[in-house]
């Protein structure tokens, strides 16, 4: 009688302990199941004072897509590549003969411009001598311009020497924007940017600038080469960046 109840109390905490362990159980997974359904936000580095971007963007595809209105516009696209396309390919080409003056630019460079539409500026590059030129934009047009999202540039690191835009205000992440252009530009290359300071720019713009300085903090592998004014269809400053140099490592 003694050693059978002996036994029921031995066998009593296991009783309970086994519903214990499959609460437990249960909760973890029920927690688990939760943190996989619960949308993480998405966590970006923060953005300079001086650059704001524009609301109204409800996910990437829809930024891509109000892009794409202006980028396939058939008025705007029969405009670029007639009564705009001489005009654009020769201010294109003061711009890039300047920078060849001023060492900046050589017909050696492998160069690449950002944002390039139907290709003036590649265009205006090759005509002053800088053969290996190519642009990217989300609608390529061939052979002077290829099919890339300059968020996420479809090229290897260091592939370019020299890297020239003037749609840095069409950025929706500005830092993925320069991110890019300094994974894909050589040590020691060149990028310029021209953007609008005086003025906001058009409605297709993600972003608005209001001075260079956060270009100085978004540019964390680059040093500011210089600063000029210019006149560049609706933009008013030029800001040309080289990349730096890595240090080499003492024995």
């Amino acid at each position: 009688m003694h050693a059978v109840m002996k036994n029921t109390i031995l066998k009593l905490p296991h009783l309970f302990l086994k519903p214990l362990f499959l609460s437990l159980a249960l909760s973890l997974a029920v927690l688990l199941f939760l943190a996989v359904q619960t949308p993480h936000k998405r966590t970006s580095s923060k953005l300079p004072a001086g650059v704001q971007i524009r609301p109204g963007y409800s996910s990437y595809d829809s930024y891509i897509q109000r892009q794409l209105n202006k980028t396939l516009n058939p008025k705007l696209r029969k405009i670029w590549i007639t009564r705009d396309w001489d005009r654009k390919v020769l201010v294109f080409s003061q711009f890039f003969r300047n920078l060849k003056e001023r060492n900046l630019l050589f017909n050696e460079s492998k160069a690449l411009c950002i944002g390039a539409r139907v290709g003036q500026e590649v265009e205006a590059l090759r005509r002053v001598g800088v053969s290996d030129s190519v642009g990217i934009d989300l609608v390529p047009y061939p052979p002077l311009v290829l099919k890339g999202d300059f968020h996420s540039q479809p090229f290897d690191d260091e592939s370019f020497d020299f890297e020239f835009s003037n749609v840095f205000d069409h950025a929706l992440y500005p830092l993925k924007f320069v991110r890019e252009i300094e994974r894909t530009l050589r040590e020691g290359g060149v990028c310029v940017l021209h953007v609008a300071l005086s003025r906001r720019a058009d409605k297709y713009s993600a972003n608005d600038l209001y001075s260079v300085e956060p270009l100085l903090e978004l540019f964390r592998v680059s040093e500011l080469v210089e600063v000029r004014k210019v006149d560049g269809f609706g933009l008013d400053t030029e800001v040309v960046f080289r990349k730096k140099k890595k240090k080499k490592k003492k024995n």
